[in-house]
């Protein structure tokens, strides 16, 4: 088969004709091989022709897709002819060795048609020669007398060469910015992963330095609470004795008055005056109860002065440079020292206070 320029036309005029020509009726598709031809002369794939087949015969058993029973029919779907099989089946129709040829040698043409492209302008003219001022390939008949006559061009393999070299250090720039790319997403990937495990180290840093104040703040509040509870006690149970004592003297001055009521039932003048006046002088006397200093139920001497500290607490920050580590190693060291020293202050004044209020004043007789 030759593609060359004939009377019935242009190359792709003839492949396009001739590929309409082998197109089987059933799939639509060029022919499969094995092609088989029906005794109309009309050719089908023998799997297009076995699908057929059985769907004309449905109730003959297959194997596998395979048609196994002996003999059998079916129509051309070209032209409606019938065809009779023998016990083969499908497989008993001749192949189109001609027809199989003829597709081999298409497939081959066709893809030394498209290897070789040709002049649009110029029929059976190959583009053999690069147009440098337009930037295009075309023909030499085109250079001779036609659209590029006043063009500079240059031969097709010098061209494609240049090009061709060109476009091999486009593609070795772009390997090598996409090995620095890939180099850098590698570190960013990297940075990425030491900046996540920083940060959960960093936190749990954190976390762990503030568990540590609180367990300290912890602390101090249970002693300076233990501290309060000590006195309060010490103060409530002193009060409830000094109740339960005078309640006692309440209960006796009672009795003394029963008794002064029944003493004045005495007619003797001289046993009267006796009784009466020691009975008076015992139930009116309460030197020997304790009297509590005003005041004493006062608990201010507690309060405690936290500004400082919370102003400390307040400044704390991250340590960014070693300067301002000075400044807040300085600082907390000032912190410490006047919260020592507040302490302490506060300590003596809470002992001062507890020796003063353990003092009980009695009234002389």
């Amino acid at each position: 088969i030759s593609f060359s320029t004939t009377s019935f036309g242009r190359p792709r005029d003839i492949m396009e004709s001739l590929e309409k020509q082998l197109i089987c009726p059933i799939c639509l598709e060029m022919f499969t091989k094995p092609v088989v031809i029906l005794p109309c002369q009309h050719n089908l794939c023998r799997k297009c022709a076995n699908d057929v087949f059985q769907a004309s015969n449905p109730y003959l058993s297959t194997r596998s897709g395979t048609t196994v029973a002996s003999g059998g029919r079916f129509r051309c779907p070209s032209c409606r002819h019938e065809v009779i099989l023998d016990r083969h089946g499908v497989y008993g129709l001749q192949r189109n060795l001609l027809v199989e040829n003829i597709i081999d040698m298409y497939k081959q043409g066709s893809t030394r048609y498209l290897d070789q492209p040709m002049c649009e302008d110029h029929e059976g003219e190959k583009i053999n020669i690069y147009c440098v001022t337009c930037g295009i390939p075309t023909c030499s008949l085109c250079k001779v007398f036609g659209a590029h006559k006043d063009c500079q061009v240059a031969p097709l393999n010098d061209i494609f060469s240049q090009q061709k070299a060109e476009l091999a250090d486009c593609v070795a720039m772009l390997v090598g910015n996409n090995e620095r790319i890939q180099a850098i997403i590698s570190q960013l990937d990297e940075t990425c992963r030491a900046v996540d495990e920083n940060g959960r180290r960093q936190k749990s840093k954190v976390c762990e330095m503030f568990d540590h104040l609180f367990a300290l703040l912890e602390e101090r509040k249970g002693e300076m609470t233990v501290r309060i509870n000590a006195e309060q006690d010490e103060k409530l149970s002193y009060i409830r004795n000094l109740t339960k004592k005078y309640t006692e003297h309440l209960d006796s001055t009672a009795k003394l008055v029963e008794t002064a009521i029944q003493t004045m039932d005495e007619s003797e003048m001289a046993v009267f005056l006796q009784i009466c006046g020691f009975r008076i002088v015992e139930g009116t006397s309460t030197s020997h109860l304790d009297k509590v200093q005003r005041g004493y139920e006062n608990m201010d001497h507690f309060t405690a002065n936290f500004e400082l500290q919370r102003k400390a607490l307040s400044q704390v920050d991250f340590i960014k440079r070693k300067l301002l580590h000075c400044l807040m190693r300085d600082t907390m060291l000032n912190v410490l020292s006047a919260s020592l020293a507040l302490m302490l202050a506060e300590k003596t004044q809470c002992l001062h206070e507890a020796s003063k209020f353990r003092i009980i004043l009695r009234y002389e007789h």
